[in-house]
């Protein structure tokens, strides 16, 4: 699949993703693709974020590729049964374990547990190995679950702008083929 045969929804976490981070430069060079909006990125209500997913991707004309991230992923992973457009395939990265206690800020565990559901399209699932917002042992559990094929991107923090990926040109090459494979 070519980016020009697909709307490419790039659905950001906790706070949005800033001008530095990978999915704000993706966005602006993917002549498809555009953010999921939400009305409030720091006080995220689960069931809002929900809906909006579900509304941008059933407004959808061609085929669907999410681009998630941190609470993007179960935003997206909890829209899955209420999306009647075509999801040609997700790419997850760095889902956070909202049904840790410990998880700050607390607001963010109404977004657990993930549905453990496999997947009715293809998925990506990319993990840190140092991410401090979920362990990797539960991104392997989480994304054996949902039938998604899991990248172990190593020690490289929540795979943000913070963590040093802003224009992180490894996740575009694996995007890229992830894409000709749909």
């Amino acid at each position: 699949m070519k980016v020009s045969e697909a709307e490419i929804l790039i659905v950001p976490g906790y706070t949005n993703s800033g001008p530095d981070h990978w999915q704000t430069r993706w966005e602006s060079k993917l002549s498809t693709a555009r953010r999921v909006e939400q009305a409030e990125w720091s006080k995220p209500v689960r069931e809002d974020w929900i809906d909006r997913v579900v509304e941008e991707v059933n407004r959808a004309t061609r085929p669907v590729v999410l681009v998630a991230h941190s609470l993007g992923v179960p935003a997206v992973i909890h829209a899955v049964p209420r999306m009647t457009q075509r999801i040609a395939g997700a790419f997850l990265v760095a889902p956070p374990d909202v049904a840790n206690p410990d998880i700050r800020p607390k607001h963010l565990m109404t977004f657990g547990p993930y549905p453990r559901d496999p997947l009715p399209f293809p998925s990506i699932t990319i993990a840190s190995r140092n991410d401090p917002f979920g362990t990797y042992a539960h991104a392997e559990d989480i994304t054996n679950a949902w039938g998604s094929f899991l990248i172990d991107a190593g020690e490289s923090g929540h795979i943000n702008a913070e963590s040093g990926h802003g224009p992180w040109p490894e996740g575009t090459m694996v995007f890229a083929q992830f894409l000709g494979r749909l």
